[in-house]
């Protein structure tokens, strides 16, 4: 498909057709970078902790955040001072 470079206030554009855009799931925003001459266009990386507020949230609302670990590791650690 061949496309036109237009121009943008004081850059260059294209415009992506709505069904190329869908076909590769782009939607609100795009990583861009250049490999070996060739403009590359991808779904952003998401975040490693993406949920997990929704997820936090989740579990206190079933009051299922009690700790997995015991407070002290040992029974004597809870009298040492800091």
């Amino acid at each position: 498909m061949k496309v036109a470079i237009r121009r943008l206030g004081n850059s260059q554009g294209v415009i992506i057709p709505k069904p190329v855009l869908a076909q590769v799931g782009l939607v609100a925003e795009a990583e861009m970078r250049v490999e070996k001459g060739v403009i590359v266009l991808q779904k952003p990386a998401s975040s490693p902790r993406t949920g997990w507020a929704e997820a936090s949230k989740r579990i206190a609302s079933k009051d299922d955040d009690a700790l997995v670990w015991p407070e002290f590791g040992n029974e004597a650690d809870k009298d040492i001072r800091w």
